[in-house]
């Protein structure tokens, strides 16, 4: 049997943590292994606890989520982040994507949805609605890296591709039966040669240039 996934909760309401935490433990996948009051309380905790996943809410006293989020990124921390946020906090969602999350979820989602969404980043997916993906697209035509396509192998693009559909880097070896390892290799040059910062603006980017089914 495959072991939980590690959840760390991140909100400055202990109600809200409490939900979360009633929601998720009754998953047999998923182990909620700690709490934080804000994001610096957070960032300290995953160095700590070293989860696969966070639930981090963006508004919050002190250090606020994208605060959060940028200094889990400065540290290397590998922790898949999940923003929770309500349908009122919409406008935070973009700049918390820009800063690494994987993805968000509204404060409010039935339970069996927040279990998937938790599934769904584990396994390395992107979650965005389409709103939100507009929203980055507009935001990242500037400088998205337009016109650099060309320098991509064909095998580059294939795996461009792929990430677009959400695959994981295990995914996306398995349809190209190729090793983790050089799906690995190919991301890292696929965002080096369009200059982008990770997965999520590379999804964008495929979105953009028509390199999707």
């Amino acid at each position: 049997m495959a072991e939980p996934i590690r959840v760390l909760l991140v909100d400055d309401h202990q109600v809200v943590r409490r939900g979360l935490r009633t929601f998720l433990e009754v998953q047999d996948d998923i182990e909620v292994v700690g709490e934080a009051a804000d994001g610096a309380e957070g960032v300290a905790r995953a160095e700590e606890l070293r989860p696969a996943v966070i639930l981090m809410d963006v508004l919050m006293p002190g250090t606020d989520g994208i605060d959060a989020l940028r200094r889990l990124r400065e540290l290397g921390n590998p922790a898949r982040v999940l923003i929770v946020t309500s349908f009122t906090e919409r406008r935070t969602v973009v700049p918390a994507l820009r800063a690494g999350a994987a993805g968000y979820v509204y404060k409010d989602v039935d339970p069996d949805a927040l279990a998937a969404a938790i599934r769904s980043v584990h396994a390395g997916h992107i979650l965005l609605q389409p709103e939100v993906a507009e929203a980055l697209l507009t935001q990242e035509e500037a400088n998205s890296g337009q016109g650099r396509g060309g320098s991509l192998t064909e095998r580059e693009r294939e795996v461009l591709g792929l990430i677009a559909d959400g695959r994981s880097n295990r995914e996306i070896a398995r349809a190209l039966v190729l090793s983790e390892k050089t799906v690995k290799t190919h991301v890292s040059n696929i965002l080096m040669k369009l200059d982008l910062a990770d997965r999520t603006q590379a999804a964008l980017w495929a979105v953009r240039h028509g390199m999707t089914d």
